[in-house]
């Protein structure tokens, strides 16, 4: 399938991410994208909570995520980066997955990754699934055991045919989703953006829900808490008063709303807390 990659300006992309390399489609150019686009692009739910639709389509993606530097959840991080990914020569294939993290019953499929054809091998890549997601890609393989940055990943299958995706907590391997290779186009998406932006139980229409990913931490803010988690285990959390909102968006997670944009969201979720 087509990712529509002609209506992306991958010169601003580029610059969004702070990519200042060579991009061909090769593995090397793959990892770097991927690290980049992680470093840059936090994860964010804000559109819904100000109460307005999360539209799927490139140029409304680019608007948001490259000339306003704002983020986005798995749909609008996956769907930019696999049209920017096409555009530079590399094949790419939607996918999906049942996120578990900590879930105590099987979930729909609601989450979005991607299948990137490199240097002869097929890759798992996912640029949207927040602090606990890859900094890099993984071999699209069972079996994976890796490490990225002082971070762990690995991969293992279950009976029932599933990949799972899990990281390692200082307890033991946390699974984050499980997924399969059955192929997604843009149409699964948007149903699955339609549940996530506006179903009543769906976790992301009720609080604010920030993360970022680095190799240093992994960052959450959700609701009024705020958690930066080391690598070795040790976990910081504090709660966020209001007149602090807008200055741990910016200095945390490097997102900058505007005046008219942060009183609504404070209004909205501090009159809901």
């Amino acid at each position: 399938m087509t990712w529509n990659w002609e209506e992306l300006d991958i010169t601003a992309y580029l610059a969004r991410i702070g990519y200042e390399g060579e991009a061909k489609p090769d593995l090397e150019t793959l990892r770097s994208l991927h690290r980049a686009h992680v470093a840059a692009i936090p994860f964010e739910n804000l559109e819904v909570m100000l109460g307005r639709p999360v539209p799927l389509d490139l140029p409304a993606l680019q608007d948001k995520l490259v000339r306003q530097r704002r983020g986005g959840y798995c749909y609008e991080q996956n769907l930019l980066f696999a049209a920017a990914l096409e555009r530079i020569g590399f094949t790419v294939t939607g996918l999906g997955a049942r996120t578990r993290a900590g879930a105590s019953s099987r979930r729909a499929v609601t989450h979005m990754l991607l299948k990137v054809e490199a240097d002869g091998q097929e890759w798992h890549c996912d640029v949207g699934f927040g602090a606990e997601g890859l900094l890099e890609p993984i071999p699209l393989e069972v079996g994976v055991d890796v490490r990225q940055g002082a971070w762990r990943f690995g991969t293992v299958q279950e009976a029932g045919g599933a990949r799972v995706l899990r990281t390692e907590h200082p307890d033991g391997w946390f699974d984050l989703y499980e997924y399969t290779l059955e192929e997604r186009i843009t149409a699964d998406y948007v149903l699955m953006n339609h549940y996530t932006s506006t179903h009543p139980r769906s976790s992301f229409i009720r609080r604010p829900v920030l993360q970022k990913a680095a190799p240093d931490a992994r960052r959450k803010l959700v609701g009024d808490r705020l958690t930066v988690t080391r690598p070795d285990g040790t976990t910081h959390e504090r709660d966020v008063s209001v007149d602090e909102l807008s200055d741990v968006l910016d200095r945390e997670f490097g997102i900058e709303l505007s005046d008219d944009d942060s009183a609504e969201l404070i209004r909205v979720h501090y009159a809901g807390a």
